[in-house]
């Protein structure tokens, strides 16, 4: 057993000083109360006997949920940390610090309250069964930072089982922002979706999904790169997931072969992968390219060599231009699905929110701004709007 280490407030602390560390002293977040119970009455109204009334009254009607608790505001992000941020899997524990603040992100920008839950199991089952039995005490579920292919059907299994929104936000989260940011950067470029060539490398959650919203968008000739190749079903070490993929991309498009081989011509890439795409592969691409690369911290193509040969340039970092932040999309989402008491979050609802940020962005439309800041306080609101809109259109809003 290990020996017990300072408080991080007595000499000798290991962090001390550290601005990050400083931050997270006794974590980033708490709950507040909305109610006062500085007198006898303001207790009895808010606990015993007051509180029994409002229990009765749910019990004879459930959907008073929606009036009475907290409820609807409230989204539990769930992890089983197995895919937190670049460091893969590090365990529930070491998890939290990004579950607490995602939560913070949602009530920052989206006036959501969000409750980090990090299970102690990577078993897809226990996973479903755990969520599912929690499930009442939320408006809606975030999955976070579980790792593929298990959070394909995680995912998929829970909108099956529960009545309430239930988002991954590693694979809709990023495909939003990046289906935003690539609206504008075609718009910029002169390109239609019928004359747009895309490779995207990663076929892991973000990959997925990416490629789903931009076919969705009508963007059809696209191939997916992982580290075998060209994802087509002429290969024999495929998932059930990839072998989708490779249907609705490379085997409509006949590509095949290398990143190198796909990328001579290409007029946009994405990465989602990591790794490195080296320089000479870059300068096969079609003129006036786009280049997302989005790794964290390094981008598959670092900006300096990505402006050499694209006129648009987009990273996830907050030091370079043009960030893929999903917290451009997350608190809007939820927020415009809880506004209506919406049952799911539908393909709609995603391109709606993309719709959304990339109309913000207007006539201020540059190489270096082709999606809006987090920090533009238009940002949530019409997110929102345009999802709660979406959800009555698809006939998923409950009011």
């Amino acid at each position: 057993m290990s020996a017990p280490v300072a408080s991080p407030s007595e000499p000798g602390h290991p962090f001390a000083g550290d601005p990050v560390f400083d931050l997270h002293v006794g974590g980033k977040m708490a709950v507040s109360a909305t109610v006062g119970v500085d007198t006898k009455e303001q207790l009895s109204l808010a606990y015993t006997p007051g509180v029994a009334r409002v229990c009765e009254a749910i019990a004879a009607d459930p959907s008073m949920t929606q009036h009475y608790t907290w409820v609807p505001n409230t989204v539990a992000v769930v992890t089983d940390g197995t895919a937190v941020l670049g460091l893969g899997d590090i365990g529930p524990a070491a998890a939290m610090p990004v579950m607490e603040g995602k939560a913070v992100l949602f009530k920052d920008f989206g006036g959501v309250d969000g409750v980090p839950i990090c299970l102690a199991t990577t078993d897809v089952e226990e996973i479903i069964e755990t969520v599912v039995r929690l499930a009442p005490s939320f408006g809606g579920i975030n999955l976070e930072d579980i790792s593929a292919p298990r959070c394909f059907e995680i995912e998929d299994r829970l909108k099956e089982l529960l009545d309430i929104p239930v988002f991954h936000d590693d694979q809709h989260g990023t495909a939003v922002v990046v289906l935003a940011a690539l609206e504008n950067a075609l718009r910029l470029t002169g390109r239609t979706h019928a004359d747009t060539r895309v490779v995207v490398s990663g076929a892991g959650a973000a990959g997925v999904a990416v490629t789903k919203i931009l076919l969705e968008a009508g963007i059809s000739d696209l191939v997916v790169v992982d580290r075998t190749g060209v994802v087509t079903s002429q290969r024999g070490d495929l998932t059930p997931v990839k072998k989708a993929l490779a249907e609705l991309t490379a085997d409509r498009t006949g590509r095949t072969g290398t990143l190198a081989d796909v990328m001579v011509g290409a007029d946009v890439f994405i990465g989602v992968s990591g790794g490195t795409v080296d320089e000479a592969v870059v300068a096969t691409m079609a003129p006036e390219a786009i280049i997302f690369g989005l790794a964290n911290p390094t981008p598959e193509v670092l900006p300096d060599v990505a402006h050499k040969y694209a006129r648009v340039v987009a990273t996830g970092r907050s030091d370079f231009p043009n960030q893929i932040n999903n917290v451009l999309a997350f608190p809007g989402i939820f927020r415009g699905a809880f506004d209506v008491h919406a049952t799911a979050i539908t393909e709609g609802m995603k391109l709606a929110a993309a719709t959304a940020l990339a109309d913000l962005v207007g006539d201020e439309l540059s190489e270096d701004l082709v999606i809006p800041s987090p920090f533009d306080p238009r940002v949530g609101p019409a997110v929102a709007s345009a999802v709660a809109a979406a959800a009555r259109a698809d006939g998923v809003a409950r009011r």
